[in-house]
């Protein structure tokens, strides 16, 4: 086992190439996501939409990406994993059109919903495809590790590249861009990646796909738009998702797997991780544009050369968890966002602050990529593979969940003070006092499993056979 663990993994040719399909689709929509960003008043005045509805071409994404995770996760499990995915390829490639071509805000914005809807049914899948395909352990790490410095990469493209190409070319190109590849995509997953079989198919959990998609989209609008009647709404729904859940007998997401310390405290990291760099990440926008008045291309390029080091921590985080294990590696890395955190409550309103932002990205990035591997790995270990689609959809949704509610929630906190920078500094004193919190509460709370975190899984299982 030891002399496994420590030896580089290899891989097939025909690994290789599923790894260029899986991490490429990542990586696309990450980079996508980044250059969008840059362009949105572009888009907007491309479009006729108003400033005040520009946060809607964000959301309108955000919502179906965050509500239908789970549910496709679920459907992946249980009616094969390629299947999903090459179905939200194909979706991307159409709606990608659609907004290209928009001349309207309503058809830009049905775009976006299709855009983030085929993210819902694509991420969960791949990441299944991956965690199946290369078995746990140090393999699966160092895929894991890769796909973390992939994502990070697409964000530091689309940053480094996002205000260029717009300005070159068009904000269209930000759509344009991913049909292509999504071509290549579905012309090349069915020769290389074989369909997922479940054992005993059993039917679908409708009624708890009905009650957590509506409770999650109730939800996270009622963030966005701080509508109290939307936030009763989710809440009722999510508590019926419960109770669902406790009596039906294929429930869609069973609660051993829910009460499991790596998939509840690994979920909890992620919300914290995501939710947290995402909003700091929005904040220090804010800081750069209005504050030092730099445009959107410098500020593309001060997020970018830092966000090189991200593409570097994916897989060192890798080779961390196969040495110290992700109870260790998982706090550590969260830990470390905050601590690159803490420095920017201290920037004032001359450019100096430069001098600290720069650096507290840096190594910001590199902690914050350390923890999205370790959160990716944390809640997958363990589990069979014919739930391997429901946890990384659990991981997916967590992911888009975060993304969608940081921004909103730390820009309100922001708002309760007079000035912009004020703000900025209040919003980023909470997000380093729920950072530290955070990685108590999840050491504490993966600590009695820390032992057997890594073997004992493949003795449970060889025992369970």
């Amino acid at each position: 086992m030891t002399t496994t663990t420590s030896s580089p993994p290899r891989y097939t040719g025909r690994q290789r190439l599923i790894l260029v399909i899986l991490l490429g689709a990542g990586f696309m929509l990450s980079a996508d996501f980044s250059i969008l960003n840059v362009a949105l008043p572009e888009v907007g005045e491309g479009v006729g939409l108003s400033l005040t509805a520009l946060p809607w071409i964000a959301s309108a994404y955000a919502l179906p990406a965050a509500g239908f995770t789970l549910l496709s996760g679920r459907l992946a499990d249980l009616f094969g994993r390629r299947r999903l995915f090459l179905s939200g390829m194909a979706l991307l490639a159409v709606a990608s059109l659609l907004g290209g071509f928009a001349t309207t805000p309503e058809i830009l914005l049905v775009a976006r919903t299709l855009q983030g809807l085929s993210t819902a049914l694509s991420v969960p899948a791949s990441l299944s495809l991956l965690t199946t395909t290369f078995q746990e352990g140090a393999t699966r790490e160092r895929v894991l590790g890769l796909n973390g410095a992939l994502l990070s990469g697409g964000f530091t493209v689309g940053a480094l590249l996002g205000g260029t190409l717009v300005s070159l070319l068009s904000w269209r190109t930000a759509f344009f861009i991913n049909v292509p590849v999504a071509v290549i995509i579905l012309a090349l997953t069915p020769f290389l990646i074989s369909e997922s079989k479940m054992p005993d198919r059993v039917r679908l959990d409708v009624p708890g796909a009905i009650t957590v998609t509506g409770g999650l989209l109730a939800v996270v609008y009622a963030i966005i738009e701080q509508s109290m009647a939307a936030c009763v709404i989710g809440i009722v729904l999510l508590a019926a998702f419960w109770l669902i859940e406790l009596r039906t007998a294929a429930p869609l997401a069973p609660l051993r797997i829910l009460k499991r310390p790596t998939v509840k405290w690994g979920n909890y990291a992620g919300l914290v991780v995501f939710t947290m760099e995402t909003a700091m990440i929005f904040l220090m926008t804010l800081y750069l544009q209005n504050i030092l008045r730099f445009d959107p291309l410098i500020t593309g390029l001060i997020f970018g050369v830092p966000g090189l080091a991200a593409v570097l921590a994916g897989p060192i985080a890798g080779r961390l968890i196969g040495r110290h294990g992700y109870r260790k590696v998982l706090p550590g890395g969260l830990a470390v966002q905050g601590l690159a955190t803490a420095p920017l409550i201290f920037i004032g309103s001359d450019r100096m602050g430069l001098a600290l932002l720069i650096p507290a990205l840096f190594i910001g990035f590199f902690g914050h990529v350390t923890s999205i591997v370790a959160y990716t790995v944390t809640p997958t270990s363990g589990l069979p593979n014919e739930e391997q689609g429901l946890a990384t959809g659990l991981t997916t949704m967590t992911q888009n969940v975060a993304i969608t509610i940081g921004i909103p929630i730390l820009s309100a906190i922001a708002a309760t003070q007079a000035s912009e920078l004020a703000g900025i500094r209040l919003a980023l004193t909470v997000n380093v006092i729920i950072t530290f919190v955070s990685v108590v509460l999840i050491w504490i709370g993966l600590r009695p499993h820390s032992e057997q975190s890594d073997s004992a899984p493949a003795v449970r299982t060889a025992n369970e056979a």
